[in-house]
Order: C-alpha cells, then structure tokens, then sequence
C-alpha cells in the first residue's frame, strides 16, 4: 500500500498577516505561503514597479557561519573564514569590504550549481570570523548539510530561518524604510548594516530580487510581526505575494533555482561568470574549476538568454526552441511581464544562437510560434550604486 502521508506544511512568522490581507495560500518551499492577494498578481507587479511592495521571504535560509574560534576584531578573522567557504563557491569572498555583500553559488564537482546564494561580511569590528549567509528555502537544507560537512571542526552553523526575514522593494523603499531605519539611506546596493528598531537587532541590506532598488530585513520572530506591520501601515507599502515576485524578477532577467540554475548548469552557461572575480579564476581551488575556467576560455556550448515572443502567447518552461526547424534549446522561465504588456521568457541556448536578435520558434502547444533573442534584463535594473 502506498504511503499517504505527508509532512504538514511549516509557516512563517507572518502567516497571521498573510491571512489577515487576504492571501492566497499555496505550497511553496514546504511552507504554506501566499501567491497572490485580492488585487491580483498584475497590480502587485505594477505597484512594487511604481511604490514598495512587500515580501514575505522568511522562508528563505538566512544563517551564519562563524568561525570555530570564535569571532574577533581583526581583519585576519574574515580571511579564515572566507578562505573555507572559498573551498565551496568561485566567488572572490577575502575581497569583500566589511558590510559588503556578494551574489555566488554552490558548486558539485561538475562545476554544476547546486544553489545561488548571497553571502555578506558583516561591517561591525567585533563580528569578522563570522558570515551572513542566504540560501534559498527549497535548498537550504542541502546547503548546510553540505556546510557542516565541509567545514566541521572549523566552522560553526547557526541557523536564523526562524526569524522574520522580509523584503521592501520599490522605489519608494528608502522612504519608507528609512522612517524607521534612518541609516539605511547611507547604504548602496550589496551593502548591509545591524541596526535597531524597538530595540531588536535587524540586519538590513539593499539588495532584493526584482530589479527594484530595496531591500531585505532579518527581524527576530519575537518582534518580526509587529514591524512587519508599522511597514504595511504606510499607504505606499502593499503585500506581494509569489506570483508578482515570479515576474518581476522574470522581467529583471533573474534566475530561479531549480529552473533557470540546477546541478547540470555551469555558472558559465548560467551567463553568471560574473560571479568569479580576477583572483579566483587566476587560483582556482573551487569545485568543478577545470570545466568552469575552461568554458570561461573557450566559451560554453550553450547559453542563457532572454527570449521575447513575437505574439501575445506566452512560452512556458519546458517549452522547446526551433532555429530552421532544428530543436536547439528550452525555455527555463516564462510567463507575462505587466511592466512591457508583452510575453517574456529566459531559456537556454546553442551558443551559436544566442546573439540578441536572432529569429527563433518557440514550440507552444505543438506550434511554431516566432520569438527572437533579447538582451537581458528586459527591464532596466534601478540598484542604488
């Protein structure tokens, strides 16, 4: 007899708020969250492009890494510990500035990616030795694992998924934020600062994942919800929920693991070679190296590209991608971006097709549909720099 059991759903701290605001709620990442609220996933887009939105993100995996030795005032402490996690992404991690962030990923030794995640050194003196870490939620249980396997003995993992972690995101973000933050005016993009409110230690950073200027907020769950709502009280701040993050980061180019980033993808072919600064593509010392410096050298055989449909009909993921009737690629994300009022989509590419502009079919229900390559993002970014 088959096994008809299943584990129940986790909430976050600010279920309450979700159905208080009237969400929808569906699975996601193992949790009960809401993928819509009742204006509906356009009008939330429109509104995070034009005012602030706020996001539910608590099910993401913010953690720290700190050093077995404990964390110390002394610059050598982040040395030690970026030169461990070093051994696990391609990321420049020493040359970050304190309260400096960086978007990397987590490599198999395929050079494949086993996640995208942020990792930031804290600014405060007394706090180098130690990483804030974000994983994404579907993942993160993988990425300790792998963690604390890898740097047992020398590293200790302190989760935080139990907190509040929410994102504000927008344009008029720095306004309302900064109502109850004041310094975080002061930070640029990938920058991140402790400060308080009402007496809770917060970690605020600017950065986000729509193409918006804004910024995510780790609160502890105990005073999470209560400031959650002093944001939501402000008449510029809606709640957004996963079907308007989907496409406002879908419009900003951005991938999604498990669809755009997965264990057979090169951060090459992922057109995330960014990612690997000067000192580590001259070192090396991360997993999958030789495939990844090779692909850097000698191009990938394919690429991610933006894809922007020629009709009103939208190509799915899994959808294929037809040059001169030839299969030469899939569609990774796709759906409608309100900003354009036209359909978008990310996939992935023979590299002798990708430049932007060439003719393409995207195969929608047995049908060739017309479609061209497109430069990413689809929108301009608008970080503060």
């Amino acid at each position: 007899m088959a096994d008809t059991t299943s584990s129940p759903l986790k909430r976050t701290a600010l279920h309450a708020l979700h159905v208080e605001y009237g969400g929808k709620l569906v699975e996601f990442a193992g949790y009960e969250m809401p993928v819509q609220f009742p204006t509906g996933v356009k009008e939330e887009h429109l509104w995070t492009r034009d005012q602030a939105g706020l996001f539910d993100v608590s099910h993401m995996g913010p953690c720290f890494l700190t050093l077995a030795s404990g964390t110390r005032a002394d610059p050598a402490a982040h040395d030690e510990i970026a030169a461990l996690i070093e051994t696990l992404v391609p990321s420049d991690i020493k040359g970050l500035k304190p309260g400096q962030a960086r978007l990397t990923v987590l490599l198999n030794e395929a050079g494949g990616i086993l996640d995208d995640l942020i990792i930031t050194r804290p600014y405060e003196e007394d706090r180098q030795g130690e990483l804030y870490i974000v994983v994404n939620g579907a993942m993160k249980d993988q990425d300790w694992a792998i963690f604390e396997a890898a740097l047992a003995g020398k590293a200790v993992l302190k989760r935080a998924d139990d907190g509040v972690l929410f994102a504000l995101q927008g344009p008029k973000a720095e306004i309302v934020l900064g109502a109850h933050f004041p310094d975080c005016a002061g930070l640029k993009f990938m920058e991140s600062r402790l400060m308080l409110l009402g007496g809770a230690r917060c970690i605020v950073s600017r950065c986000g994942y729509t193409g918006e200027d804004g910024f995510e907020v780790l609160i502890p769950a105990d005073a999470g919800p209560a400031l959650v709502r002093l944001f939501l009280d402000d008449p510029c701040v809606r709640p957004i929920g996963l079907g308007a993050r989907d496409s406002l980061r879908l419009e900003a180019g951005l991938c999604l693991y498990g669809h755009d980033l997965s264990p057979d993808v090169s951060p090459v072919e992922a057109d995330l070679a960014w990612v690997i600064q000067k000192r580590r593509r001259e070192t090396g010392g991360f997993p999958g190296a030789a495939r990844i410096l090779r692909e850097l050298k000698d191009g990938p055989a394919r690429k991610r590209v933006g894809i922007r449909p020629l009709e009103r009909a939208p190509a799915r993921e899994g959808t294929e991608i037809h040059v001169d009737g030839v299969a030469s690629g899939v569609v990774t994300s796709g759906g409608f971006g309100p900003s354009l009022d036209a359909p978008v989509a990310m996939g992935y590419i023979d590299a002798a097709f990708a430049l932007p502009g060439t003719k393409i079919d995207l195969m929608v229900r047995g049908k060739a549909r017309p479609a061209e390559i497109a430069s990413l993002p689809f929108i301009p970014a608008r970080y503060k720099r």
